[in-house]
């Protein structure tokens, strides 16, 4: 039986996309029975979900054996087995992928994080991923670096569709969007089927607040704000930048389709904080919210929507970013901040979870 909230609120415009992903997931049948009870319509992995997800080594004994007799590379195995897993969740989403135009049943496969600052790399990587899942229904993922925009940009040309990652501000997203538009005219102009190209650009909300609560008095006002209003302001950025009469128009003429937002990072980190705050207050159509299974679960239990949360708020959430500079945050050094952590963290699991692999692949026999 569907769940009546995340009925509701995919009724209200939110797609609900797992930020979860494994092969037991996959194979017990959970990930297809929670998609029907939780309104899931896709998924998203990052480097930490992988890590988790390998370090069960009953449930990838087999793959593990069969990629090692491929390949003892370390690096080779993990993409063996990383890309077998998103390649069978499409399958299991490819139902939704055509029901939807294409718009949703993605799941997100991320680029190794150790290249955020190699353009190229990342480019050649990106390019490599959605050929080994070949499926349509793929999206890599390719951090909003200074590095990962040209990045972004020659991907999209190419017609491969992009979730852009670890996105911390208003500012940052504008990037984003010029880089995918940019693409856009690069995909056009190499013959590409525009309407066909699919982005979404996420938006980290939870960690903003992390961050910013632990530089604010314990009784300020101001805590537990800052993820919302600073998500909040990237939908005021999108609706200046597809503006049906603004410059979007021609390729929008082309069947070009505005990259979506997406709020990532939406597990409350704060006990104090109800935990389904960053859905309930990001709530407005035409946009993809990633959960955890914990958030979903509280949601399903307990969740309220409360409307359109996000549009008309924009004079509202300056002025709690404006209230935050003037209690002496510097916002443009936070945002930094996250963006070099958001990529530490995630090339720290990925070293973890190349560590797990090798220690498993030391311990096969030789000729395995």
């Amino acid at each position: 039986m569907t769940n009546a909230n995340l009925a509701a609120l995919s009724a209200a415009g939110v797609s609900v996309w797992l930020d979860d992903l494994s092969r037991q997931l996959i194979r017990s049948g959970e990930l297809e029975q929670r998609m029907s009870t939780y309104s899931i319509v896709g998924v998203t992995t990052n480097p930490a979900i992988f890590q988790s997800a390998l370090a069960d080594s009953s449930t990838y004994e087999s793959a593990l054996a069969e990629a090692v007799a491929e390949n003892r590379d370390v690096d080779a195995v993990v993409g063996a087995l990383t890309t077998a897993d998103v390649r069978d969740a499409c399958d299991v989403l490819a139902r939704i992928y055509e029901a939807t135009d294409g718009v949703d049943g993605r799941v997100s496969l991320e680029v190794d994080p150790r290249l955020a600052d190699r353009t190229e790399e990342t480019i050649e990587q990106a390019v490599e991923l959605a050929a080994a899942v070949a499926r349509p229904n793929v999206m890599i993922k390719i951090p909003a670096t200074e590095a990962g925009l040209p990045a972004i940009t020659e991907v999209i040309g190419r017609g491969i569709d992009v979730n852009v990652t670890l996105i911390f501000s208003a500012d940052q997203y504008r990037a984003v969007a010029r880089a995918y538009l940019a693409g856009l005219e690069k995909a056009a102009a190499a013959g590409h089927d525009v309407s066909r190209i699919h982005s979404v650009a996420s938006v980290f909300v939870s960690r903003l607040d992390t961050e910013i609560d632990s530089r604010l008095p314990e009784d300020s006002e101001l805590r537990g704000r800052a993820g919302l209003a600073n998500a909040r302001l990237c939908q005021e950025v999108y609706e200046e930048v597809y503006d049906p009469a603004g410059g979007f128009a021609e390729l929008a003429a082309k069947g070009a389709r505005p990259q979506r937002l997406l709020w990532a990072s939406t597990g409350v980190k704060d006990p104090a904080y109800p935990d389904t705050l960053y859905v309930t207050g990001l709530v407005t159509h035409g946009t993809v919210n990633t959960l955890p299974f914990p958030t979903i679960e509280a949601f399903a239990d307990h969740g309220e929507l409360e409307g359109d949360t996000v549009r008309g708020t924009a004079a509202a959430s300056h002025e709690t970013l404006d209230a935050l500079r003037a209690e002496g945050i510097d916002l443009d050094e936070v945002f930094t901040l996250l963006e070099k952590q958001g990529v530490e963290k995630f090339v720290s699991a990925w070293e973890g979870l190349l560590d797990t692999v090798r220690a498993r692949i030391d311990e096969l026999p030789a000729g395995s």
